[in-house]
């Protein structure tokens, strides 16, 4: 009888042993949200990479990109192409980007991403009757995005991207390293509207001067989601030149949808006009976003 109840209880602490090493780290990491901090480590948190049972969370098709990181371990594709048209007097502009890569990775914890960017751009430009073309690749985007802070309540989900351009362009080539950080917060107000916004401060080149100068950018974007499948958005964002020559601030109005296909493969379409004289016309496009 002594040797069966020693035997009985050792058997439910072998079980109890196992069930906390298992469980631990699950629990764990349903408390972990995904960011460096935390408004307040007792309110209920929302926000932080999605996890693979949900929506992929991407940056384009907007000006706003995600206030989240795509994960630990998780990659993520993003593609696109762009049309833009401009017309000015007798000058008139036409112009193509693609394929508009982004490449995300998280590393190391869910709150680091890694980012790598580049594209290629062909120009048609019309000046009093006489056409010429251009036809390059954009300098190389680099940068890390860190998950700062989950919503809690009316406290935004936070990151914060740290980016450069690396001079490997041909003719649009700005010809040297500039670097830049974004700030990006959003809150997701119920289950059919979301609002988020950035704030970036680059350095930039003016295109007819190569003087080197700094330039604000500023976007609202406010999300609709009609369906588990489909989704909106309408967006302002502006870029503000600070010490630039000949360049001066733009203003821009666009929308567009997206559509999930699945929790990993979106697709989307925009379109967009300038609303400052100096700004570009119109622009539209489409693109597609895959995590694996």
């Amino acid at each position: 009888m002594l040797e069966a109840e020693s035997l009985r209880r050792g058997k439910l602490l072998a079980t109890w042993l196992v069930g906390a090493l298992c469980c631990a780290p699950l629990a764990a990491q349903e408390q972990q949200p995904g960011t460096l901090l935390r408004w307040n480590s007792t309110a209920p948190a929302e926000g932080g990479p999605p996890g693979w049972d949900e929506p992929l969370a991407s940056d384009r098709p907007d000006f706003t990109e995600a206030s989240s990181t795509v994960g630990l371990g998780v990659r993520q594709l993003e593609l696109g192409y762009t049309f833009f048209s401009d017309r000015e007097g007798t000058t008139s502009l036409q112009a193509h980007s693609y394929p508009e890569i982004l490449y995300r990775h998280g590393v190391l914890a869910d709150w680091l991403e890694l980012r790598v960017g580049w594209s290629f751009n062909s120009e048609r430009l019309v000046l009093s009757g006489t056409s010429g073309t251009a036809h390059a690749a954009d300098d190389l985007y680099l940068g890390a995005k860190f998950g700062l802070t989950p919503q809690q309540g009316v406290l935004p989900e936070m990151a914060l991207v740290s980016q450069m351009l690396v001079p490997v362009g041909g003719e649009f080539s700005a010809g040297r390293v500039l670097p830049g950080v974004n700030w990006l917060y959003g809150w997701d107000l119920n289950e059919f509207w979301s609002l988020a916004g950035s704030s970036q401060y680059n350095i930039s080149v003016d295109e007819l001067t190569a003087k080197v100068h700094g330039e604000v950018a500023q976007s609202v974007t406010l999300g609709q989601s009609w369906h588990p499948r489909v989704g909106s958005y309408t967006e302002w964002f502006m870029l503000a030149p600070n010490g630039a020559e000949t360049e001066v601030t733009e203003h821009y109005f666009n929308g567009g949808f997206i559509f999930r296909v699945n929790h990993n493969l979106q697709l989307d379409v925009r379109a967009g006009t300038g609303l400052s004289s100096q700004a570009t016309d119109f622009f539209s496009g489409v693109g597609t976003v895959f995590r694996f």
